[in-house]
């Protein structure tokens, strides 16, 4: 089945790149993806399969392949939402949605997954278990699409999970791993600071809200640096700070706006303290009132080591022109909603390289001018497939 299965992703690699051009060309943001969801959903009309459309909160697509021996149940997931960018790259197949662009690659995950389903659809009769196809909306934008997938029970009867990201950190033909805690989780936070304003001649009779908020600002950063373990990573940044008003007015009221990145879910619980006694701090300090807004967007990506080293000895093994390399990857600073399905099921999240040919130093993920060497394309399904094949096989 294996041999059957990549001698029919090669002759459909030609497809896969017009697939993906095609989703490029009209991208659509998160929660917004009605259009591509119909694209996607169209694709498997009159096929043997299970569909099931408008999944979790928005526009998901779950494709059920039966296989036609018992066995276990894996899931592999793909997103389609785009991003608010306007793209710069000069291509052909450029954005046709003024200020939206597939700057994440997203429009590749989508491409390899519905070809490999298809072909996973005809070879069905030979499929020991089940595979699950997740066409995932809005990955980029919380509460994103994963964690209702999950919620709505999609994932219950899976056994593992599998899922691939493109990344210009190497050429294509290399796969890359990470075990354990490998992206970071995310939180958002709003701080809303009341004072009393007053006239700039006379401070005495006001309580200035940008001193009290300069202070919460200056403080937060403590926490990295002093209440986190250095051998774990943690980020806070102040993305906006709203005081905007007259230059010599005493504010009365101001709004902080800030990201939260962490390594491991022992410092997100650090973080999340710290803020919130910092909060207390700056009302007892400076006599204001303080309304913060506080929500954990993504968990930290953790995968499964056992199945993390099935994915790279799999793949180590093969024998494939197309899959030149694999290599462990370093643990990286980005968030993904991927992180709830492996809360839910083990699995691994690995990655294809897809700098494009002749760049040393490519534009990376969320950039307007991010573009992949579509070669990866390829790599991604065979690689996907061989660890379907084996886990299926082995199950």
């Amino acid at each position: 089945m294996k041999e059957q299965l990549m001698k029919m992703l090669e002759e459909r690699e030609n497809e896969m790149i017009e697939i993906r051009r095609y989703l490029h060309e009209n991208p659509e943001l998160s929660f917004q993806e009605e259009k591509t969801a119909t694209y996607i959903a169209d694709f498997y009309k009159g096929k043997d399969v299970e569909i099931e459309t408008n999944v979790g909160n928005g526009y998901g697509i779950v494709v059920t392949i039966k296989g036609s021996r018992p066995g276990k149940t894996v899931a592999l997931r793909a997103d389609f939402d785009a991003l608010p960018i306007k793209e710069e790259l000069d291509v052909p197949f450029k954005s046709k949605n003024e200020g939206v662009m597939h700057a994440c690659g997203h429009d590749a995950h989508t491409a390899y997954l519905l070809v490999l389903a298809d072909c996973l659809i005809q070879l069905k009769d030979q499929i020991q278990g089940n595979v699950k196809i997740i066409h995932q909306h809005a990955e980029e934008v919380p509460p994103g699409g994963a964690k209702s997938i999950v919620e709505a029970g999609y994932l219950d009867d899976v056994n593992a999970i599998f899922g691939i990201h493109v990344l210009p950190m190497a050429p294509a033909g290399t796969v890359g791993y990470h075990s354990g805690y490998s992206f970071n989780g995310r939180s958002y936070f709003k701080l809303h600071l009341q004072a009393s304003g007053g006239h700039g001649s006379s401070p005495h009779k006001a309580n200035d809200a940008i001193v009290a908020g300069a202070y919460f600002v200056t403080t937060v950063q403590t926490i990295v640096s002093r209440r986190v373990d250095p051998n774990s990573a943690g980020v806070v940044t102040i993305g906006s700070f709203d005081g905007k008003g007259s230059f010599n007015v005493i504010k009365d009221s101001i709004e902080i706006e800030g990201d939260i990145r962490y390594s491991d879910n022992d410092t997100k619980a650090i973080i999340e303290k710290e803020i919130h006694r910092i909060v207390r701090g700056t009302e007892e300090l400076f006599g204001v009132t303080c309304e913060l807004t506080y929500e954990p967007d993504y968990p930290p990506l953790y995968n499964d080591p056992e199945m993390t080293m099935f994915v790279a000895d799999t793949l180590n093994e093969v024998k494939d022109q197309h899959i030149k390399e694999v290599k462990e990857f370093p643990k990286m600073s980005p968030s993904d909603d991927f992180a709830y399905y492996l809360e839910k099921v083990p699995g691994s999240y690995f990655y294809i390289g897809c700098t494009p040919k002749g760049v040393k130093e490519p534009y990376f993920n969320h950039h307007p001018k991010f573009d992949i060497d579509e070669d990866a394309i390829l790599v991604a399904a065979k690689s996907v497939g061989h660890v379907v094949c084996n886990y299926l096989s082995k199950a």
